[in-house]
């Protein structure tokens, strides 16, 4: 029969055994093993931003598999996870639910859409689990300041600011009038064009408000037309953006109406039947298209389409270059990788170049990437700059 002393040890043999089968935590760091750094999106993959969402995603999971292939980052390969929220606020907490305490993320990167991202990040932060280049220009994505929130985008505020200015201005426009989904994300829009026209001794003479699904704008065009509007700033994203240009076009309104970077999409651009030829946009950075001679541009558009059978779009080139710069801190942060370590390292990331001509920097405190935002226009079916500068308000 054995004793205490035998079972004892066979006990403790047993505990060694179970530990050394189980993946070996980096200094007790959530996400971090001896091989893998887990790294999770929660964005749209099937509902009305899925043209944004995959695309993103997809660039991601593309510059992961690169680096990936070459050895991974200090001896650690990253695990990507991507959970589909549907533009869902719902969805997306049950996905956040998912990545924290199922798949232990170490952070979530690009996770889409304003409502969802300020429903999350209060549960990730708990966690101490960094939220890193969600995909909104919303300025909830860095302020209030929180050491776990990393934007990379002008905000959708500042956007607008800048679009006010140029278009009272330069284009001699006085009456503003604004169309916006009824969210966050909207009434962020919103805020920036209150904000600049009061600066500039005017007011938004009239607004209309809608839910993401919506698919009729007679009546909120025709409102519109009739208050007297001159430029229409839209808080829209891709479908409805398309939707609300077609119904100002049959109504032969050719009225200035002028997008923000969840609108600065191709499938805007190259909407069949050039219905939204001579649309503004405002975007914190410029499409560049996969015909463009640079090498870096061309093998990036090359691989993508080999990979995932289409072209990458603006989102997608964003998501390329939010992963190059989590790989660059994630080299920067060294062996030891913990969320303090990886902080420490893209506060040391200053004038950061992409290849498609994009600049970002960070700093203690300054966790917001790039204030700086362009005004395009469709012609031709693209996307072109309207000025070569940055506008400011």
């Amino acid at each position: 029969m054995p004793t205490a002393c035998s079972r004892r040890l066979v006990s403790l043999l047993l505990c060694c055994l179970a530990l050394a089968a189980a993946p070996a935590l980096a200094a007790d760091q959530r996400g971090v093993t001896d091989s893998e750094i887990v790294i999770g999106t929660i964005t749209d993959l099937s509902g009305i931003a899925a043209i944004q969402g995959v695309n993103n995603s997809n660039a991601i999971r593309m510059a992961f598999d690169e680096v990936n292939v070459k050895g991974g980052i200090n001896g650690r390969k990253i695990k990507y996870i991507v959970e589909d929220n549907q533009y869902t606020v719902p969805r997306a907490v049950q996905a956040m639910n998912k990545l924290l305490n199922s798949d232990d993320v170490f952070m979530t990167l690009d996770d889409g859409g304003t409502p969802m991202n300020d429903a999350n990040m209060p549960a990730q932060f708990a966690k101490n689990v960094p939220n890193v280049f969600p995909l909104t220009a919303a300025r909830s994505m860095y302020q209030p300041y929180n050491k776990l929130k990393f934007a990379q985008f002008a905000s959708y505020y500042d956007q607008m600011r800048s679009a006010v200015k140029y278009f009272a201005e330069k284009r001699g426009r006085k009456q503003f009038c604004v169309m916006y989904q009824d969210s966050d994300f909207g009434k962020d829009v919103l805020a920036g064009v209150v904000a600049q026209t009061e600066a500039m001794g005017m007011k938004v003479i009239a607004t209309t408000a809608h839910k993401p699904t919506d698919t009729d704008f007679n009546a909120a065009v025709s409102k519109l037309h009739d208050a007297g509007c001159d430029a229409i700033m839209l808080g829209t994203i891709v479908r409805d953006t398309n939707i609300i240009i077609q119904t100002a076009r049959k109504m032969s309104w050719n009225v200035d109406l002028v997008g923000q970077f969840a609108a600065y999409d191709t499938a805007v651009a190259n909407l069949a039947g050039g219905a939204t030829e001579g649309f503004f946009c405002m975007t914190p950075a410029l499409y560049v298209y996969p015909d463009d001679p640079r090498p870096a541009v061309q093998a990036f558009a090359k691989a993508f389409k080999a990979k995932y059978g289409i072209d990458p779009n603006f989102h997608g080139e964003v998501g390329y270059t939010a992963a190059q710069l989590v790989i660059l801190a994630l080299q920067k942060a060294g062996k030891d990788l913990t969320v303090d370590s990886f902080i420490n390292a893209m506060e040391s990331v200053h004038d950061y170049k992409d290849i498609f001509g994009s600049e970002l920097s960070f700093g203690p405190n300054q966790h917001h990437g790039s204030t700086r935002s362009f005004l395009t226009i469709v012609h031709n079916g693209r996307w072109v700059p309207v000025e070569e500068s940055a506008l400011a308000y």
